[in-house]
C-alpha cells in the first residue's frame, strides 16, 4: 500500500525530525523483537529440558509445567506474529528472515479448486483460448471431525422350503447394547488420556456438533472398554517384565 507523502512538512530540519524519529521507532521495534526472540528461545530450551527429564515419568507438577511453557510459548509467538503484520502487508522487507517453507506432506489427500479466468481476453477481446498450463498453490486446510451413524443391516430371508427364518449375526461391538461405535469409544479414550481433555469438556465440544454425549456416559464407556482392554494390558506387562 502506497503513502500518502502530501502532508509532508517541506523544512528540512522538520524532515530530518520526522526521519530521526520513525529510526528511533524502528530501532525499539528491533529491540522488542530480538528481547522477544531470546524469550522464545529460552523457553524452548526449558521445554525441552522439562520433556527430557519427563520421559519416563509421570509427574503431574511437570506435565503442568510443561504445559504452562507450551501456552506462554503460544502467546509470545502469536504476539508476534501479530506485531509483524502490518510490516508483512507494506513494501518494505521484514525485519526478521523467515526460514523457507517446507512442502506439505505427500502423504495427505488432495482436493482441487479450479480458478476460472475471465472468457475474455482483457488485451484484444478474443474468445478463443488454448490452455498454455496453470498454475498451483497449495494451503493446508482442516475438515473439522464428524460424527455419523453406522447402520448394521441384516436382512432375513425366509427358506421356501420350510419357512425357517434366517439372518447374519451382528458383529460384536465395544459397548454391548450400547451406542457408541469402536471409533467412537477410541476417540474419547485419546482425547481423555493422550489430549488430557476431561469428559465434560469433551461433552460440550459434541454439543456444539448437536450430539448430546453426557459425562456420565462417557464415564460408563470408558470402565467398560478398560475391561475390554484388560488382556491387551496383560500381553504389554508380560513383554515388557
Amino acid at each position: 500500500m502506497e503513502e500518502d507523502h502530501s502532508n509532508l512538512p517541506e523544512d528540512i530540519d522538520a524532515l530530518r525530525a520526522i526521519i530521526a524519529a520513525q529510526a528511533d521507532q524502528l530501532a525499539e521495534q528491533a529491540r522488542k523483537l530480538q528481547s522477544r526472540d531470546t524469550l522464545i528461545d529460552k523457553l524452548k530450551a526449558q521445554l525441552a529440558v522439562l520433556k527430557r527429564a519427563r520421559f519416563g515419568s509421570s509427574s503431574e507438577k511437570m506435565d503442568r509445567a510443561i504445559e504452562q511453557l507450551e501456552l506462554a510459548l503460544e502467546d509470545i509467538e502469536a504476539a508476534e506474529a501479530e506485531a509483524m503484520a502490518p510490516a508483512l502487508s507494506s513494501t518494505a522487507s521484514p525485519a526478521k528472515a523467515k526460514p523457507s517453507r517446507q512442502p506439505l506432506p505427500d502423504h495427505l489427500p488432495r482436493h482441487d479448486v479450479t480458478h476460472q479466468a475471465t472468457c475474455a481476453c482483457p488485451v484484444c477481446g478474443g474468445s478463443d483460448f488454448i490452455r498454455a498450463g496453470e498454475s498451483v498453490s497449495e494451503v493446508l486446510d482442516y475438515v473439522p471431525a464428524s460424527f455419523r451413524v453406522v447402520r448394521h443391516v441384516q436382512p432375513r430371508f425366509t427358506c421356501k422350503g420350510c419357512d425357517t427364518q434366517i439372518k447374519a449375526d451382528m458383529p460384536s461391538l465395544p459397548i454391548e447394547r450400547g451406542k457408541p461405535g469402536p471409533g467412537l469409544v477410541a476417540h474419547v479414550l485419546i482425547a481423555k488420556y493422550c489430549d488430557h481433555l476431561p469428559l465434560y469438556r469433551q461433552s460440550e465440544i459434541y454439543a456444539r456438533e448437536g450430539v448430546d454425549l453426557s459425562r456420565s456416559t462417557m464415564a460408563d464407556w470408558i470402565g467398560k472398554a478398560s475391561t475390554l482392554l484388560e488382556p491387551l494390558l496383560a500381553k504389554l506387562r508380560d513383554h515388557v517384565a
